[in-house]
């Protein structure tokens, strides 16, 4: 497969420099060919969309959302092969990407029933005979700039509730997703979106990525990635005076009380910590334990990851596939470099795993580390955690949140009322009681607090709040 660019409704070919994408299952395969854009490429996907801009805002709402509709039934229909691709690209183990492209059919079909939703309320006016109201407007050319690490999923509940409040987009995925959001956009396209509504530009974030920030005639911008990218974007954004929505990285932490239920935590600890390898903004990086069950925490954990299984990410038995790509390799592998001073309390078993044949790392939990350390202060966004002892629940809290981050985080506990301090006192934007910090429902807010996110909420209804403007509006009805 090679990758093209999808721009006014016409596939067009890059002429810039290529890359082979090789399967970090097997990195001796290869899965495609990437041509990657220049500027003027985004150049011409911001004038496209500026030209569909007029008509979609004035087409209803309720015909936006028969169009998502479509595009939910098409991407259904072709959900196993989009699920195939995005696990060869990035290495996701294939139920785990099932269940991602499935999730992109939920959100189109959840804001395509926003096209029949109040958008506005009606306001008691000072003067007799007004009747005053809001209502919801575009913002006009919204920019969507997508990681790597869920290929279908976070696109689409940036570019769903986008169109279904009018914009028009301009998408730039990450370059180890690019293939899968090229078919991705062939499928959103065989749904019938009028042309121009999405542009696709596939090219390197450091250029095409940052032109359409900097120069793009955009009139929102939605990241997702790194903490440093972020709040470039951010500035860059606010310089401009143009909408922003930042979603940056996480350092979460999941707490054990020494009331938990070890049964419940310690699965849901290990999912948290190691589906995706343990590449989700929202995976449990540090593991809270009550000193009075440490011992007995641990004997759990050792048990559970005895059936962790690390392997090829289209085999169905897989756990814990390969991450994404050499650099995510070579920095993960980097943090466990850092981490042969610790004390190693559980790993996956080595035996039957080819090390050599993918970008596999052994997940592991680690302790015995300061509370300052960069293994427990820094997203690693690999399958290596770190548990830290913790004398009583105040001393819990106060490590949970001795971060610059403050994404998710969750707690075990059989207590009502410490369950409920914990939601209180969790100086993050989504948190749990005996559920684990990864996954999002996409009907309730996404986001996190501080260094996080820019405060904005994605997902939900939230996501409307964003993709539009509020107009006030009143008339008077008097003679």
């Amino acid at each position: 497969m090679e990758s093209r660019n999808w721009i006014g409704g016409e596939w067009v070919t890059p002429r810039g420099e290529t890359m082979v994408v090789c399967d970090p299952s097997q990195i001796s395969e290869q899965v495609g060919l990437l041509h990657l854009s220049e500027t003027d490429e985004m150049a011409r996907a911001s004038d496209a969309a500026h030209g569909a801009a007029r008509g979609w805002a004035a087409t209803p709402l309720s015909a936006r959302g028969e169009h998502l509709r479509r595009l939910a039934d098409v991407l259904e229909a072709h959900l196993a092969e989009l699920a195939d691709l995005g696990s060869r690209e990035v290495g996701k183990p294939i139920g785990e990407m099932t269940g991602e492209v499935a999730r992109g059919v939920q959100i189109l079909r959840y804001y395509a029933g926003e096209g029949m939703r109040a958008v506005g309320s009606v306001i008691p006016h000072s003067q007799p005979q007004v009747l005053q109201y809001t209502t919801r407007v575009p913002l006009g050319v919204v920019g969507v700039i997508t990681p790597w690490n869920f290929p279908v999923a976070i696109p689409l509940w940036k570019i769903a509730p986008a169109l279904i409040c009018g914009n028009t987009v301009v998408w730039k995925p990450a370059e180890g997703a690019s293939l899968t959001a090229v078919r991705l956009t062939e499928l959103l396209a065989a749904g019938g979106l009028p042309a121009g509504t999405l542009n696709l530009v596939i090219g390197r974030g450091a250029r095409v990525g940052q032109w359409l920030v900097e120069e793009g005639g955009v009139d929102a911008v939605s990241f997702t990635g790194s903490a440093a990218t972020g709040m470039g974007v951010a500035s860059t954004a606010a310089r401009r005076n143009i909408k922003c929505q930042v979603e940056m990285g996480g350092k979460n932490a999941a707490v054990v009380l020494a009331d938990a239920n070890l049964a419940l935590a310690v699965p849901a600890i290990v999912s948290g910590a190691f589906r995706s390898a343990g590449q989700k903004c929202t995976a449990t990086s540090r593991i809270i334990v009550d000193d009075a069950i440490f011992p007995a925490f641990q004997q759990a954990l050792v048990a559970a990851m005895a059936d962790v299984r690390v392997g090829a990410a289209r085999d169905p038995r897989t756990y814990v596939g390969p991450v994404a790509s050499l650099d995510q390799f070579q920095k993960v592998r980097g943090y466990q470099a850092r981490a042969e001073g610790a004390r190693a309390i559980a790993a996956a078993p080595q035996d039957g795993v080819d090390w050599a044949a993918g970008y596999y790392v052994r997940p592991t939990v680690v302790a015995e580390v300061a509370a300052d350390d960069a293994l427990v202060q820094e997203e690693i966004f690999g399958p290596l955690a770190v548990a830290l002892p913790a004398r009583d629940f105040d001393e819990a809290v106060a490590l949970c949140n001795q971060t610059v981050y403050g994404l998710s985080a969750a707690v075990f506990t059989t207590n009502l009322a410490q369950g409920l301090a914990f939601m209180e006192q969790a100086a993050v934007g989504m948190v749990r009681v005996n559920q684990e910090t990864a996954g999002v429902e996409y009907a309730a807010p996404f986001g996190g607090m501080k260094q996080s996110s820019t405060h904005s909420r994605e997902q939900g209804s939230a996501a409307l709040d964003f993709y539009s403007d509020t107009k006030t509006c009143a008339v008077y009805y008097g003679p």
